[in-house]
């Protein structure tokens, strides 16, 4: 659980650029020190929302006031005013890997358009919820995805909508969010995120999109989390939690073949860097990763046959 929190605040950020060291997100995270710029004082805030949902996702409601709380929070570390709906036009772009913007992926709600959308969108899915006819799993990948098409918010939407997505799978009984950052998940297959988006977004104003490119992403991103998941316990259910097997089990789980030493370390924070290095060379050795580059800190997984 503790992995998966400082993963969970690393990811989430990572994914709009809000960076911090490893060794520093895990500070944040276990509330070992205070930010010191601005990243750090918005991995801060991500934390301290996530801890809340984690312990009480039960008894928080859905609506409107408890979105712009978790909003305020998120900056709570930050001289940045959160907690209010947006007063301008936004959009979500896809960039190159320079920072330029390369095409618009979709335009949110008008600033007046917003307040009563939000409002709609939490009856909506409250009264959808009660009258049972669709699996949760669907309309909580649906409550989302509205909830990116509005855009709510000046800042921060993508860390919010992630977010929400656990509190809203919390209180529909599936937990797996609690072991296994979803937030890493989706950062590692940013693009198809992205991608997902774009496909289903045509039409969404009059309600002829097509939701499931994004459903199909979402409901992706929670089948690969429970099969994590799965294989982390059946090694240690079975007594096969060695160190070695965690690092092995690891690099064969990752959605992104390409990854990096501190990724590793950071998600298995209890193992010495020694015995990271000799495991990942050993995998080299077999044919298993490769190291292009100098320096070796960039790995790509060959096979998963390990």
């Amino acid at each position: 659980m503790q992995v998966a929190l400082i993963q969970s605040s690393a990811s989430s950020n990572a994914i709009e650029q809000i960076t911090a060291a490893p060794g520093r997100v895990t500070e944040l995270v276990q509330d070992k020190t205070a930010p010191k710029d601005r990243s750090e004082e918005e991995i801060a805030g991500y934390r301290k929302v996530l801890e809340m949902i984690h312990t009480s996702a039960e008894n928080i409601p859905l609506s409107s006031s408890v979105v712009l709380q978790f909003h305020r929070d998120i900056y709570a570390f930050s001289p940045v005013p959160g907690g209010r709906f947006k007063s301008t036009q936004n959009e979500v772009a896809r960039f190159d890997p320079s920072g330029r913007k390369v095409a618009v992926i979709f335009e949110g709600a008008t600033p007046f358009e917003t307040p009563p959308a939000m409002d709609e969108l939490h009856e909506r899915y409250v009264e959808a919820m009660q009258q049972g006819a669709h699996a949760p799993l669907l309309l909580v990948g649906s409550y989302v995805f509205d909830f990116l098409m509005i855009h709510p918010f000046n800042d921060g939407n993508g860390r919010m909508s992630r977010l929400l997505t656990l509190l809203l799978l919390y209180q529909c009984g599936y937990d797996v969010g609690r072991f296994i950052s979803l937030e890493k998940l989706i950062e590692e297959s940013k693009e198809t995120y992205y991608e997902s988006l774009e496909k289903s977004t045509a039409g969404w104003g009059t309600g002829q999109h097509d939701i499931w490119p994004w459903l199909n992403y979402f409901l992706g991103i929670i089948l690969a989390a429970y099969k994590e998941f799965e294989a982390r316990a059946g090694d240690l259910m079975s007594g096969r939690g060695s160190k070695t097997l965690r690092i092995k089990q690891y690099v064969r789980s990752r959605t992104s073949e390409v990854f990096t030493f501190d990724e590793v370390h950071q998600a298995l924070p209890d193992i010495s860097s020694d015995h990271i290095r000799a495991v990942l060379r050993k995998l080299r050795d077999e044919g298993a990763v490769e190291s292009p580059g100098r320096g070796r800190k960039q790995w790509r997984r060959l096979n998963t046959s390990f």
